[in-house]
């Protein structure tokens, strides 16, 4: 992938994808949008408004982005915060009942690849 190649990357809708935070910076690519490439074997490519029962979901999941990592330059999640998380979580929260709201402008297509639009649907914050 080039480095200009996220720039070209899309949305659920197939439109140009849309910044998801830079307030904490998120992203694969720490370039506030929920771009991938082969090597984000996570797919981080849902654009999440987390919630607290998210994030405790996830953290009890296996991952913690509650817990602040200085270190990595990582602040920590608080309910509010908008962050790319892995379209394999995101699936799990669903069929657990726990998902939060998600901005599809802002998701990546490949997410459709692992969770259907109509799964999506019902927790967009941007559809009208």
């Amino acid at each position: 992938m080039s480095e200009d190649q996220p720039s070209l990357q899309r949305n659920v809708f197939g439109e140009p994808i849309e910044l998801c935070s830079d307030a904490p910076l998120t992203g694969w690519f720490r370039d506030g949008c929920c771009n991938t490439d082969e090597n984000d074997r996570g797919m981080h490519t849902v654009c999440a408004k987390v919630s607290d029962e998210f994030l405790n979901w996830l953290k009890e999941d296996g991952n913690d982005l509650i817990t602040p990592h200085p270190e990595f330059g990582f602040p920590g999640l608080k309910a509010g915060d908008s962050w790319c998380v892995c379209a394999g979580s995101y699936a799990r929260a669903i069929e657990a009942g726990v998902a939060c709201k998600i901005y599809l402008s802002r998701t990546h297509i490949g997410t459709l690849q692992l969770i259907p639009i109509e799964k999506l649907k019902p927790f967009a914050l941007d559809l009208s």
